[in-house]
């Protein structure tokens, strides 16, 4: 919730990703996790997919992975704390600096979100696309 700290007096967020991975159009678990999100700090959240097959668009992305990959040209990567390094190394000329840890929260799997958990989203589709962009408020209920 730092962005939250930062801004407090905000009242939306706007996410750009892409179609695929854990943050899918389809991945009913984001959704879910993003209601639980817009519950928890009241922000209305505009989510974005790129078009299946498109994320290169994402600018951000592919300045930061560009650059990331320059740096680490050439060196084996054997552990995460070489991959860590080289990450954290990485700048570029317009100003980009890069910070990386590594995440050892255990995670679980294989969750899954009810039919009726995915009824009682907040979840409005936008008008060009719905089923890539969306907007997710805060619910009334205890979700």
């Amino acid at each position: 919730m730092m962005g939250k700290e930062r801004y407090p007096d905000a009242t939306r967020l706007m996410i750009t990703t892409d179609s695929g991975g854990s943050n899918g159009t389809r991945v009913r678990l984001w959704k879910a996790e993003l209601q639980k999100f817009s519950n928890e700090t009241g922000l209305e959240i505009q989510v974005s997919h790129f078009p299946p097959g498109t994320s290169k668009w994402n600018k951000i992305e592919h300045r930061l992975f560009s650059a990331i990959s320059l740096n680490w040209r050439g060196r084996p990567l054997v552990n995460h704390e070489i991959v860590i390094n080289l990450i954290e190394s990485t700048t570029t000329r317009t100003g980009l600096k890069v910070r990386a840890a590594i995440d050892t929260n255990l995670y679980p799997k294989g969750i899954k979100v009810s039919d009726a958990e995915m009824e009682s989203l907040c979840h409005q589709p936008e008008p060009f696309h719905g089923e890539w962009n969306y907007t997710i408020t805060k619910s009334m209920d205890n979700f």
